[in-house]
């Protein structure tokens, strides 16, 4: 009895520490992002005075300034086109290929899943300088030959690299899903006569929706807040500029201006759109990483 008494009290003790430990946490994340909202609500007079306090009023025209005056409406449209032409291309090419390095036996197989592995272990922002390197000296072949440029300060070129940059661990954790599928699927399709490519849509992709729903969200986070990327392949588009430069742009233009409300409304437009997206999948997003971490 004594011992089952001293388990249970140290249960209770390991939760209760769990509970600080996670409700700490929660704090140290709510109580900046809170903050922020508020902040976007305020008119700049009340930035001078208790910063914790609350605001007097709804000032939305610091959004509206936001949107118009700093360009930010005209950031987001080229974040959310850069966001979803990086996500097709990244989904046409992933997903085939995992299927395949997954579900098949052949000679390379192995090649391929040791460079994709590799892929994991190099982070993206050391191979930014020889990325821009690359496209501008084929750029500049390009004018030479046909007298215009392509490569630099192009969204549909920036997707293209934040897609490949994003293969190895899209391709790593689809595999993953992927090979905890059993075969008796595809036999039965193979039976009825589907061939390769109408059993990977119709039958193995609806099964893996919810690691794909993961990937999605992963790889959209990722592509929306990237900011050295962007920076360093868009230097000289103004117009094409992407949310988190844009961004940047805002707050040191606002160092001199001290339009505080606006700047924060600036942050809240960043924030907003994967919050929203992170509630609607959030079931989805939890078991496509638990199911997609076993093994069949």
């Amino acid at each position: 009895m004594k011992r089952k008494e001293k388990n249970g009290a140290a249960n209770r003790l390991y939760r209760i520490f769990i509970y600080v430990v996670l409700c700490t946490l929660a704090v140290c994340i709510l109580v900046p992002v809170a903050w922020v909202f508020l902040a976007s609500i305020k008119q700049n007079s009340e930035f001078y005075g208790n910063p914790w306090a609350m605001p007097l009023g709804f000032y939305w025209q610091n959004f509206v300034k936001a949107w118009n005056s700093a360009n930010m409406g005209e950031y987001m449209l080229n974040s959310v086109m850069v966001t979803v032409l990086g996500l097709l291309i990244l989904l046409v090419v992933a997903l085939p290929a995992a299927y395949v390095l997954s579900r098949f036996k052949f000679r390379s197989r192995r090649f391929f899943n040791t460079c994709f592995m590799a892929g994991l272990f190099i982070n993206v922002n050391y191979i930014v300088v020889p990325i821009f390197l690359m496209l501008r000296d084929g750029d500049a072949a390009l004018k030479s030959a046909f007298g215009s440029d392509f490569l630099l300060n192009n969204l549909f070129v920036l997707a293209l690299v934040y897609a490949a940059t994003a293969l190895p661990f899209t391709i790593y954790l689809l595999s993953g899903y992927f090979s905890t599928l059993p075969h008796d699927f595809e036999e039965a399709a193979y039976i009825d006569g589907a061939g390769y490519g109408k059993t990977m849509l119709r039958i193995i992709f609806p099964m893996a929706q919810p690691s794909i729903i993961t990937i999605i969200l992963f790889n959209f986070l990722s592509f929306w807040n990237e900011y050295i990327i962007s920076m360093t392949l868009m230097s000289s588009a103004t117009g094409q500029k992407t949310l988190p430069v844009g961004l940047l742009n805002l707050m040191q233009a606002q160092q001199a201006k001290a339009e505080y409300g606006m700047l924060y409304a600036g942050l809240v437009l960043v924030m907003l759109p994967t919050l929203i997206l992170y509630i609607c999948v959030q079931k989805k997003l939890t078991q496509g990483m638990t199911v997609g971490g076993l093994k069949g």
